[in-house]
């Protein structure tokens, strides 16, 4: 795999999961916290593995 591949990848982990925090916010925001943790560190690795 190339690495432009790898972080659209991970752009795309951290987008569902953007949506999974969004869609459990109202009734469990614990676990929307995790996801939103999860998301920061997927979009985080994908700018990293473009630098």
């Amino acid at each position: 795999m190339s690495n432009t591949t790898i972080a659209v990848l991970l752009f795309a982990l951290g987008g569902f999961l953007i949506g999974g925090v969004y869609a459990t916010w109202k009734s469990v925001k614990f676990m929307a916290v995790v996801l939103g943790i999860g998301a920061v560190l997927a979009i985080g690795g994908a700018i990293a593995w473009l630098a």
